[in-house]
């Protein structure tokens, strides 16, 4: 397990660039750690590596995905993200525990929260939808890249016409939130969901709009026709 971590790092570092770290930074409020390699170089490590682990059985693979999370660099949560994606046809209910900590404990800010979420987590609930409760008391969190990750979990089983009700209510505990990037994933998923249902999304808007801060209405309605938008956006 050692040796594949540090053989990882060693190619991440091999691979850096300052420029790379340092455009890397500017799409980010918060600090963060990158080691600047690009993103095209992560995915080949990634493959690479993974073609060394992938015999090795789920949880195993998963204690190496923890150990990446544990640094924090960017590039270490995108491969730990997509390896246990890789594992999606074996996930089993016990999985959510491991991943609810990498999402409590490890994520620290948007793209480690999304490229995990999106679609390890979002695979996952499609599996298993009686863990949709879950994901409503994850909107509840103090912690913002929680309430963030209740949202964006389901981007893609949105574009699939899955789980309206639930995007609703996760909609609905997340309306008033005080986060911007809070308020983004949830108005990202009212967006995608109204790709397959415009009508029933644009009357949630509508319904609640005088509570909805601007910037999640604004992602909600980003997809919709221009008459539409005008009616949402009226004072």
């Amino acid at each position: 397990m050692t040796e594949i971590i540090t053989k990882i790092r060693q190619e991440l570092t091999d691979n850096s660039f300052e420029s790379v770290r340092e455009s890397t930074k500017r799409f980010f409020k918060e600090n963060i750690k990158s080691y600047g390699v690009k993103s095209v170089t992560v995915k080949k490590i990634c493959s690479d590596n993974f073609k060394l682990v992938k015999n090795l059985g789920k949880i195993e693979i998963f204690k190496l995905c923890e150990e990446l999370w544990r640094s924090g660099f960017l590039e270490d949560t995108f491969i730990a993200s997509e390896w246990a994606y890789k594992l999606r046809d074996n996930y089993k209910p016990e999985d959510f525990i491991v991943f609810e900590r990498w999402v409590g404990n490890y994520i620290a800010n948007w793209a480690s929260c999304d490229t995990f979420c999106n679609h390890s987590v979002g695979s996952f609930i499609e599996t298993y939808p009686e863990y949709l409760g879950e994901l409503k008391k994850w909107a509840t969190s103090q912690n913002r890249w929680v309430r963030r990750a209740s949202a964006v979990s389901l981007i893609v089983p949105a574009k699939k016409g899955l789980f309206l009700n639930d995007i609703f209510e996760i909609s609905d505990i997340l309306l008033k939130d005080a986060e911007d990037m809070v308020q983004k994933g949830y108005g990202w998923m009212l967006k995608v969901a109204s790709s397959v249902y415009e009508q029933k999304v644009f009357d949630y808007v509508l319904r609640n709009k005088s509570n909805m801060p601007r910037t999640a209405l604004r992602y909600a309605i980003e997809k919709m026709p221009k008459e539409l938008k005008i009616k949402a956006m009226e004072k």
